[in-house]
């Protein structure tokens, strides 16, 4: 879904309508809904063609791309607002949201809780192809699904590495940022790149907005499932605590916790890996300082909103102890939040432990915080409460 199959670089990004006509081509559609999108997508745009972006050719390319998808995301997913508008009667009673800090085990756990019958999360082809959740058997016959399952191949092909640090393919439940990003709000983009004026502009933002969207989504997918427990996660949550609360207020809000040096160091790493060659500015001790500040912010955010809430509908989720037993983590989870634990639940439940066990998902890579310009002092003062 892009303007240049085969050359995979641009002199520029593009002005932020020049990116709005080629979403409009692509996709035919030109009704972009209530415009809330266009200010934090144009704050975007701006500062990626900015020199403190320094993006080189290869970066100018993939962040376009990054921008057009979230166009094309609010395109596509206005056109199934109107088609279905049925949507807006499908309940969405006690989601669960998973956040914490980036690797510390969301990614295993959300897999498990999906892993139960009368649980669903967003599948990667769906947060970027909103729509009502086709069955299953159909998928591998939609031409869009095909077109991001080679996508992904062939970037696992291209970058094994990536594939060490987070597996990924259009039928691996994902994060929901892609459905947050559909108002312009999104700190997926300061994970790519150096954005100081976004970065500021989205620091000023009330995330109600794009919550609310996130929940229209959720009622759009989820309208042939209606009866299912929607699983969700993203680090990012913990940004926007009490615009999550506002648009849900009985979520359930699973915070998993590890020692933030490692989660930093990791977090930098994965920065890294992903935007290799894109940038002259976004490298080494810049992706630290703005991994350790979005991040931190992240963190104090969530902890200062938390007290506001019912801790009934909050568990707190060690990363040791999901490492050395998942299972009981995972019932756990059930426990806290009065779910039923059947003998089919765990049955399901002990398959992805299985899998997970064998899986070719199964993380290695090496980084050290000294790469990024950070010290473990500076990082444990910069999470201190």
């Amino acid at each position: 879904m892009s303007d240049n199959i085969m050359v995979r670089e641009r002199p520029d990004v593009g002005s932020y309508e020049d990116i709005v006509a080629a979403a409009v081509r692509t996709t035919g559609m030109d009704d972009f809904g209530d415009g809330v999108h266009e200010e934090g997508l144009r704050v975007l745009t701006e500062d990626l063609s900015s020199p403190e972006a320094g993006l080189t050719p290869r970066g100018n390319y993939f962040q376009r791309s990054e921008v057009k998808s979230a166009l094309v995301g609010v395109l596509l997913t206005q056109a199934q607002f109107a088609a279905h508008p049925e949507h807006r009667d499908v309940p969405i009673e006690r989601p669960i949201f998973l956040m914490g800090l980036p690797r510390t085990g969301t990614t295993a756990l959300h897999r498990y809780l999906h892993a139960d019958p009368m649980s669903q999360g967003l599948e990667m082809w769906l947060t970027q192809y909103p729509q009502p959740r086709p069955p299953r058997d159909t998928w591998e016959s939609d031409p869009i699904f095909n077109a991001m399952q080679q996508a992904f191949s062939a970037h696992h092909v291209e970058s094994p590495e990536f594939m060490g640090i987070h597996y990924m393919d259009a039928t691996t439940v994902e994060e929901c940022w892609r459905l947050l990003r559909q108002t312009g709000k999104s700190n997926s983009y300061e994970s790519l790149a150096n954005l100081p004026r976004y970065t500021e502009w989205l620091k000023q933002q009330d995330w109600t907005d794009a919550y609310a969207r996130h929940k229209e989504n959720l009622q759009l997918v989820g309208l042939n499932d209606p009866e299912k427990r929607w699983i969700l996660k993203n680090p990012s949550h913990m940004t926007a605590l009490d615009a999550l609360m506002t648009v849900y207020p009985d979520a359930l809000i699973v915070y998993t916790h590890r020692d933030p040096v490692t989660c930093i160091a990791s977090s930098c790493s994965l920065s890294a890996e992903t935007t290799v060659g894109h940038s002259s500015t976004y490298v080494g001790g810049v992706i630290g300082h703005t991994q350790l500040d979005l991040w931190s912010r992240a963190f104090h955010a969530f902890h200062d909103a938390r007290p506001k809430y019912d801790q009934s509908q909050f568990i707190d989720i060690a990363f040791k102890d999901l490492v050395t037993d998942p299972l009981g983590v995972t019932r756990r989870v059930y426990d806290q939040f009065g779910l039923d634990w059947t003998p089919e639940v765990q049955s399901a439940i002990e398959e992805i432990d299985q899998e997970s066990k064998q899986g070719k998902a199964k993380p290695s890579h090496t980084y050290t915080l000294k790469d990024y310009g950070l010290t473990e002092d500076r990082v444990r003062a910069a999470f201190d409460r």
